[in-house]
């Protein structure tokens, strides 16, 4: 259990030093924000509880849009995806359900399982936070292919994370 914790403390830790140092300070495009942070929520354990998962989701996205100036939109964002991945995980269970202990990863439940699972967490993290910062704009496609082209270079990167993870 502690070395649960301690993983997840680290993980917390080196996704905001990350995302706030490097991603945030790459300028690739208008259309591509890749947000990072969404790994730590996706890779939470089934047991967390509630509680903890959305004051963790809030405490990541916070600290990030202070660094961001983004006056609390990662923030709502990732507290949205915290809130909604136990529904996702209940409607996506594998037929024998979760086995405690198992890291919600390619590892364990497989590609075509984790594709799907970061993928639509990725999609929600991206899509509400763009849909926040475009709030006065007129062109609802821009929001949408901003969504799309950075949930894709997101997933892209959890992937790499994850097929290290693999050859560990």
């Amino acid at each position: 259990m502690i070395d649960v914790l301690i993983k997840n403390i680290i993980r917390f830790v080196f996704l905001i030093l990350l995302q706030v140092g490097l991603i945030n300070n790459i300028e690739l495009s208008i259309f591509m924000s890749p947000m990072l942070i969404v790994l730590f929520i996706i890779l939470l354990p089934i047991e967390t509880p509630k509680w903890l998962l959305l004051f963790s989701a809030f405490l990541l996205g916070l600290i990030v849009d202070i660094f961001m100036n983004s006056l609390g939109i990662l923030a709502f964002s990732s507290v949205l995806v915290a809130y909604l991945r136990p529904f996702y995980l209940i409607i996506t269970a594998p037929r024998d359900g979760y086995e405690k202990g198992n890291v919600l990863g390619i590892k364990d439940y497989g590609w075509s399982w984790y594709l799907r699972y970061a993928l639509a967490l990725t999609l929600i993290l991206h899509f509400f936070y763009f849909l926040l910062i475009g709030f006065g704009q007129e062109n609802f496609l821009v929001v949408l292919w901003q969504t799309i082209i950075s949930s894709f270079v997101t997933l892209l990167l959890i992937t790499v994370h994850q097929l290290f993870v693999i050859k560990k």
